[in-house]
């Protein structure tokens, strides 16, 4: 089996790589080629811009794959580049949607493949929502064989998981934890949210790839680790030997607050991480039962902190959301002051 993947060494896609060169598939990835040294050594690799269309149609001229998987596609433009570049070269192409896309606010907190798709929070969700209906329609009219794969929260031993960041990623949060800092925690840290360890998520992944039966047809793929934002954050703390200070600031009031210095921070709380989601994963067991969690959130977060903290190239300073967070938290204390006086 063959297998061509756009992208192929984020947080999602590195581990499919691994495992599928693991389990005796030929893998080739098409990229920039800027982080091909992680990849395993039997990869092919192809460096080009998938934006240049002429330079993939001669890179691939000749090649036909089992399934192409594209990681990096958020538009529908993107998408329509694709179907453009590999009709008739694949049996099977997954686009990598998203869990944020699903409704909110929801009706229940049961999230299955028939969960409606409507995010007014976020653009981003309704981005990968649009690229979901061009696809299917394709599939309707034309047989374009898609797989539509939506993950939540995946994440792997180059970040952690954490619920409000800046735009430098999560150190900066993690750093202050090592500092006995505060940080920013939405509402009261309290609603449930689910973490999936990137090679459970591979495991999953690939148990659709090569599937007739998965063609025309949407899985979420997550793992079964529900914990508190309080849980997964004092966790954190734990694995790099610092504490767990929170400031609990409204949801609604963080989405204002940091527009102001340009957060989107509406799209990924009140369209994503506020809320308490409980994903229904029956139709992706029938087609992948292997998929399961193996690897706890507290051994993931053991293991990235091992990792991150001693590897400087992962530990990307952000002070501008440090001096953000400073100002949100002598903000919000200054308020509780000011309520217990009353």
């Amino acid at each position: 089996m063959k297998a061509l993947f756009i992208g192929g060494s984020g947080t999602i896609s590195l581990s499919i790589v691994k495992r599928l060169v693991d389990i005796g598939w030929e893998v080739w990835t098409l990229n920039r080629g800027n982080r091909g040294d992680e990849l395993p050594e039997s990869v092919k690799q192809i460096h080009v811009d998938i934006n240049d269309e002429e330079g993939v149609k001669k890179a691939l001229d000749g090649l036909y794959f089992d399934t192409i998987a594209d990681f990096i596609v958020f538009d529908v433009e993107a998408a329509e580049r694709d179907i453009r570049l590999f009709r008739g070269k694949t049996d099977q192409y997954i686009f990598i949607s998203s869990a944020s896309a699903y409704q909110k606010p929801m009706k229940s907190p049961l999230i299955t493949e028939e969960t409606p798709l409507e995010n007014p929070y976020w653009e981003y969700s309704r981005k990968k929502k649009a690229v979901e209906e061009l696809l299917f329609n394709e599939y309707r009219h034309t047989g374009f064989p898609v797989t539509v794969v939506r993950p939540s929260h995946t994440y792997d031993d180059r970040k952690f998981p954490v619920a409000v960041h800046g735009h430098n990623g999560s150190w900066q949060v993690v750093k202050r934890m090592i500092e006995g800092k505060k940080i920013i925690v939405p509402d009261s840290g309290l609603s449930f949210w689910t973490l999936t360890w990137c090679e459970d998520f591979a495991v999953g992944f690939t148990g659709l790839m090569g599937k007739k039966e998965a063609i025309g047809e949407a899985y979420q793929i997550t793992g079964s680790d529900r914990l508190s934002w309080n849980e997964i954050l004092s966790t954190i703390a734990e694995a790099v030997g610092g504490e767990y200070k929170p400031c609990y600031v409204p949801s609604s009031l963080l989405g204002i607050i940091g527009e102001k210095y340009g957060y989107d921070f509406t799209g990924e709380l009140l369209g994503d991480k506020a809320y308490t989601v409980l994903f229904v994963n029956s139709k992706l067991d029938k087609i992948s039962p292997e998929m399961c969690t193996r690897t706890s959130f507290k051994e993931g977060a053991t293991i990235a902190a091992a990792r991150i903290l001693s590897d400087k190239s992962l530990q990307k300073e952000d002070p501008e959301f440090d001096a953000f967070s400073d100002r949100v938290v002598e903000s919000m204390e200054r308020v509780e002051k000011e309520l217990l006086e009353i």
